[in-house]
């Protein structure tokens, strides 16, 4: 069998990671895969996956141009299938496959059309509602089968674009656990001393985008209240710079915190981070199924993170980690203290999650859900 996967670009997102990791695991199934990408990144998976000796085909500028491409790209590869994933490249591939008789699979990763991203002041309410319309219409007409990355999802997609649940697989992300592994210090001390952790100091880590949808603001706003009275704690932010990164400087400089909050922009390293830090936070505001908190459970590191229905299908809370209203800076700190003072406690929160990602989230399980869906769309 082969794939051709369309995507935006193999950036830094959950969705290029996501499939950066299962590749390999396909093509160990015997399921040959090349990728489209809309444009080339910088930064992000894209060097890794032409490592691992994947195709990688950047289409290029033009919205037209591309379909076009890919439209040529699609003859000439003649694969089993077409997957594409996030909503550009879904476009795109709605359209490049019209009439060609190939199967369309379209991933939903997120909850794009969810009340909660109302709120944030970067929206344009009418292009989020043209945004809507037209993926409703091309899913209805182009996509033969979706995939959600969970349950959550699954839910919106059906309420949103009027898709039948019938017509969704839900397969969960998954993540390697060797790559994990390989990726960290065995011997542990440069990854500090790179970051200037020379002391005792706790570490405090979050991962993710700087753009409302992350809550990094109210992750801020909580430990600048913690940091009054424990001059131990540091916290460490990994993310590309995005809409909210003006903002999240103003309020470090606003609570004199520049020496003990540190944006590290986008690292190839989270799993050295992970390593050396004591608690995971994931403040977001909405998810579809959030790969850095899966990555934080797979080195057992306790969490805090929001109460969002998509984190409750990988953490339970008080089980295998903290779960606190979104937006809600007082419970965030509460939780963050609580983990601090009881470390025996965080420890079996974290040991708990492990377990849990090694059950449900690795990459084996992940693979093995992705190619019975692509035998079941395939007729195999």
């Amino acid at each position: 069998m082969k794939v051709l996967f369309v995507i935006n670009g193999l950036g830094t997102g959950g969705t290029e990671r996501s499939l950066a990791e299962l590749l390999p695991g396909l093509r160990s199934a015997g399921i040959e895969a090349v990728v489209a990408c809309l444009v080339a990144r910088p930064q992000g998976v894209e060097e890794s996956v032409r490592t691992e000796g994947f195709r990688v085909v950047i289409l290029g500028e033009g919205r037209w141009s591309r379909v076009l491409r890919l439209r040529a790209l699609v003859k000439s590869e003649r694969p089993d299938l077409v997957h594409s994933a996030i909503f550009d490249a879904n476009i795109t591939a709605r359209l490049a496959t019209a009439g060609l008789k190939i199967p369309l699979v379209n991933s939903y990763t997120n909850v794009p059309y969810s009340g909660l991203r109302l709120t944030d002041p970067n929206l344009r309410r009418w292009r989020l509602a043209l945004v809507r319309v037209v993926d409703m219409v091309t899913a209805r007409l182009f996509v033969n089968r979706f995939h959600a990355v969970s349950e959550t999802v699954k839910r919106t997609v059906c309420a949103d674009l009027g898709v039948p649940a019938d017509k969704i697989t839900v397969v969960l992300r998954g993540r390697d656990p060797v790559r994990l592994r390989a990726s960290h210090p065995t011997s542990g001390g440069t990854t500090r001393e790179e970051l200037g952790l020379i002391g005792d100091e706790r570490v405090i880590l979050a991962v993710g985008r700087h753009e409302y949808q992350k809550g990094h603001g109210y992750l801020i706003e909580a430990f600048a209240s913690l940091a009054m009275t424990r001059p131990e704690i540091v916290l460490l932010i990994v993310g590309r710079s995005g809409e909210s990164t003006e903002e999240m400087r103003r309020l470090i400089s606003s609570h004199g915190l520049d020496e003990r909050v540190r944006l590290l922009g986008f690292r190839d390293d989270v799993p050295h981070l992970l390593s050396e830090s004591d608690i995971f936070v994931a403040p977001s505001l909405w998810e579809g199924l959030p790969g850095a908190v899966l990555e934080a459970m797979s080195f057992g590191l306790p969490i805090v993170a929001s109460d969002l229905a998509a984190v409750r299908e990988a953490v339970q809370d008080n089980v295998s980690a903290l779960l606190v209203p979104a937006e809600d800076v007082d419970k965030l700190r509460d939780a963050i203290e609580t983990l601090l003072d009881d470390p025996d406690r965080a420890r079996v929160l974290g040991e708990v999650a492990q377990r849990e990602f090694r059950r449900s989230f690795t990459t084996d399980v992940s693979t093995r859900g992705m190619v019975e869906l692509y035998r079941t769309v395939c007729g195999n």
